[in-house]
């Protein structure tokens, strides 16, 4: 990455012949465009806060009506329907806080032991986060690379609590791009691969890594580099789950609107400007909330059923199931900001031209070589309805890695989930974390 009379080029794109010359992203020189694009939103959110702070305050004060409508047996009802609109219309609301994982304790064998949050290493733009766990037992070390991709890695909550009985877990716990400091410099795909290579070497040699989703490439890029250069540190496994190693395989909704337009396009549209009361003024960003609206139109009818489900859930008094739809969307709806070169790199490199599958990726000016990778073991997890990653598209990387051993290469394909059941819920725990486990355990 060169910087000349403040225009940052992304020197990766060289490789390319097909393309006349590097597209250029034009951090320093935010369009009019880019500017709008944040401050409109933030707009938004400042011109409906005292609407929701109304909403919240009404459904505080008819809560507390609670108590008393026994006696009032007529008024009950609409009480209680008032207080579940005010609550829907309060807490739809984005916010850029990131939530707490909240492990205080685990089971390990059969005893409960402390669980606390150590930070182990940092930079601006990511911390490796240790869950520390007050027990003798010497756990094999995994590093959970979480994708950066609208949500914070806390979004990953479900995944590391499953793993923290067997395994001594590790995160990277990235930080809002909004809350970075333009002093920080940028941050690119290389330097996404680059966090990777570091926290591993922080952690030691033998540890493990496992990425969900949009980090799938990036670590495998890692592992390569790692491998290829005898680093001591180079992991002993390595699972990829739901992870776009190979997009032009089943294509999904996702690739065809990756595919659909240019990368200026993406550019030109989907890039804003931080604005100056935060502390990355300044900094071109892919808006979380971009993201987040990307994702619910997806799916906006399974969304707006699970509000209309949780207006009843509270007329109707079923507060377990009201308080799980809360703490989802609590965590759905916070949302963090990506480095634009970042984002950027991703959709061009990974999504419209396809370089991992392709042998053309390269990092730091060096092509990635999977092949390198020898001593590795590798298990990659798709699931039967991912509508983001398509069914092949992970398993596309036990063929890029030809040199590990057969019988150290492994494909689980769970039936009946889509993307997220891959790696939360019910079936991750009981039918695809036996399959993490058992490789993390043979090659420890």
């Amino acid at each position: 990455m060169t910087k000349q009379a403040g225009l940052t080029t992304m020197r990766h794109c060289d490789h390319n012949p097909a393309r006349p010359g590097p597209f250029k992203f034009h951090a320093a020189e935010p369009t009019a465009t880019n500017r709008m694009i944040y401050s409109l939103w933030q707009t938004q959110q400042d011109l409906q806060f005292p609407m929701r702070a109304f909403a919240e305050s009404a459904g505080r004060i008819l809560r507390q009506w609670e108590s008393v409508t026994a006696a009032m047996p007529l008024a009950a009802p609409y009480i209680r329907r008032a207080s579940a609109a005010f609550e829907l219309i309060a807490r739809a609301r984005t916010t850029h806080a990131r939530p707490n994982y909240g492990f205080t304790t685990t089971r390990v064998g059969n005893h409960d032991v402390e669980v606390t949050e150590e930070v182990v290493d940092e930079t601006p733009f990511a911390t490796l986060l240790r869950f520390a766990k007050d027990t003798p037992v010497q756990q094999p070390r995994v590093l959970v690379v979480a994708p950066m991709s609208g949500h914070f890695s806390t979004l990953l909550r479900g995944t590391v609590e499953v793993l923290l009985p067997d395994h001594d877990v590790y995160i990277t716990d990235w930080i809002n791009a909004r809350d970075v400091p333009l002093s920080a410099g940028e941050f690119a795909f290389d330097d996404f691969t680059d966090h990777i290579i570091r926290f591993l070497e922080v952690m030691g040699p033998g540890s493990h890594v496992l990425a969900v989703c949009q980090p799938a490439p990036a670590t495998l890029a890692a592992v390569a580099v790692m491998a290829e250069d005898r680093n001591r540190a180079t992991p002993a496994s390595m699972t990829l789950m739901a992870g776009p190693i190979d997009t032009r395989i089943s294509p999904t909704t996702v690739n065809d609107l990756a595919q659909s337009k240019p990368i200026e396009w993406f550019e030109r549209n989907l890039i804003g400007t931080v604005p100056a009361r935060y502390a990355g003024a300044g900094r071109r960003v892919y808006p979380g909330a971009i993201q987040l609206q990307a994702f619910m139109s997806m799916n906006i009818g399974r969304h707006l059923k699970a509000h209309r489900t949780q207006y009843d859930n509270i007329v109707a008094g079923d507060f377990e199931s009201a308080e799980a739809h809360r703490r989802f969307y609590d965590e759905y709806f916070a949302v963090m900001d990506l480095p634009a070169a970042y984002y950027l790199e991703t959709v061009q490199r990974i999504f419209q031209e396809h370089d991992l599958p392709r042998g053309q990726l390269m990092h730091r000016g060096r092509r990635v070589r999977p092949e390198a990778i020898r001593r590795t073991a590798l298990l990659t997890v798709e699931g039967e309805r991912d509508d983001i990653c398509a069914i092949g598209q992970t398993m596309a990387a036990l063929d890029l890695c030809p040199n590990i051993p057969l019988a150290n290469r492994h494909h689980h394909l769970q039936t009946g989930v889509g993307h997220y059941g891959v790696f939360s819920g019910r079936r991750w725990a009981s039918e695809v974390y036996p399959k993490v486990r058992a490789m993390i355990e043979a090659n420890s």
